[in-house]
């Protein structure tokens, strides 16, 4: 019996090609003393992936090495077993890796109810859903009657974080960049504005969306939004730096706000990673597994099929195609 993995033989130059990727088939291991085998049935491809990829050893995580199987999370279920933690058919999370089966000790794997959807599980209370938690309630500290701006709205992040802030009473405005995105947002998500950054007259519907300036920015992507939506902030403002998806795949990045707009206005800016915070993930799982049995966050999925899809899968994302969180389905 044989599987396929994906393996990462060459470092990314700009843009993420499919001959940084091999396609490898080997036979399924046997797990040995506290090991489990696990059979994935779903991946995630998160743009973290393309900060994975780069030779950067000074980053919040280490690369992944050449040769090795490339880093994402993903669902399966556990079809040998020699941990006692981890009986056959128990159903795990974990970053697992772009394969179709994996062995693990069990350090990372979390234990997923059976009764959830796959896209549920990966849209809302994996990686997008810690993130959205974490950015909004630990880092924003949202009140009620504030104003939350957040951009790639239409993602699997941000839907979530203008959703949460919603439901704490905000007025919420997102930034997304079609006009079916934008819709979406107001339309299903309840979103008090959507803007498309692409519209030539952005930067006037931004003013006129917000008349009472900025308090929190939930910041996804740099790119043209950035600056704009910086001089919208008001004082004391606090700013959540979750990822920079326009940027990620220039020569160089573009210049970020002036220090000087950040004294003035007293601004607090924090960058943030989840690898740091992985310890939450039960406590972080369990209050987003409650918001979704309550009918309080809606998602939706992109789902494509088979590994062989994951290589050109994950540039959607650069690309702004996928319309909600993208999985690969096994």
């Amino acid at each position: 019996m044989s599987y396929r993995s994906i393996k990462l033989i060459k470092r990314p130059a700009l843009e993420i090609t499919n001959d940084i990727f091999e396609i490898v088939t080997q036979d399924i291991p046997t797990p040995a003393e506290g090991e489990v085998l696990v059979k994935l049935s779903h991946l995630s491809l998160d743009p973290a992936m393309r900060g994975w990829m780069s030779s950067d050893e000074n980053s919040y995580i280490p690369p992944v090495n050449l040769g090795d199987t490339m880093r994402a999370s993903g669902i399966g279920e556990v079809v040998e077993s020699n941990n006692e933690k981890f009986p056959v058919g128990t159903r795990v999370m974990g970053l697992m890796g772009l394969t179709e089966y994996a062995i693990s000790k069990g350090d990372g794997l979390n234990i997923i109810p059976k009764e959830l959807p796959a896209e549920a599980i990966l849209s809302v209370i994996a990686l997008p859903g810690i993130t959205s938690y974490h950015g909004v309630f630990e880092v924003l500290k949202p009140e009620a009657g504030q104003t939350l701006i957040v951009t790639a709205a239409a993602g699997s992040v941000g839907s979530l974080v203008g959703q949460m802030a919603k439901n704490l009473g905000l007025t919420v405005i997102g930034v997304a960049g079609s006009d079916e995105k934008c819709q979406w947002l107001t339309k299903e998500l309840g979103f008090d504005h959507a803007l498309n950054y692409k519209d030539a007259d952005f930067v006037e519907q931004l003013t006129n969306a917000t008349p009472k300036g900025i308090d929190l920015f939930f910041e996804n992507t740099g790119g043209v939004a950035q600056a704009p939506i910086f001089e919208r902030m008001n004082a004391h403002g606090r700013i959540a730096v979750c990822g920079l998806i326009a940027e990620y795949q220039k020569e160089e990045a573009a210049p970020g706000p002036s220090w000087i707009g950040i004294i003035k206005k007293r601004l607090n800016i924090q960058g943030f990673t989840m690898p740091d915070h992985f310890h939450r993930i039960p406590e972080y799982g369990q209050a987003l597994g409650a918001m979704l049995a309550k009918g309080e966050l809606k998602y939706r999925a992109h789902v494509i099929e088979g590994i062989e899809s994951s290589t050109d899968g994950i540039n959607l994302l650069f690309e702004g195609k996928n319309t909600g969180k993208l999985i690969v389905k096994l």
